[in-house]
């Protein structure tokens, strides 16, 4: 019984790169939802711009690492 749960986890598992590809969605995505919550309370321009510009660069990378 304990051996025909452990293959049906297993089958489950994604391969190391599926896995590293998630993480690095999931980082992206965390960094996003810190970049806005900035945007979102920064009284200085230059500082909402400079948000801007990472914001730009993250749904960049999001876009690439969604093509791959």
């Amino acid at each position: 019984m304990a051996k025909d749960h452990s293959d049906a986890v297993s089958e489950n598992v994604p391969d190391p790169e599926t896995l590293q590809l998630l993480r690095k969605k999931e980082s992206i995505q965390l960094s996003r939802v810190r970049v806005i919550r900035e945007m979102k309370s920064s009284q200085n321009p230059r500082y909402k711009a400079l948000m801007v510009k990472a914001l730009a660069d993250l749904d960049a990378q999001l876009e690439k690492v969604k093509g791959d």
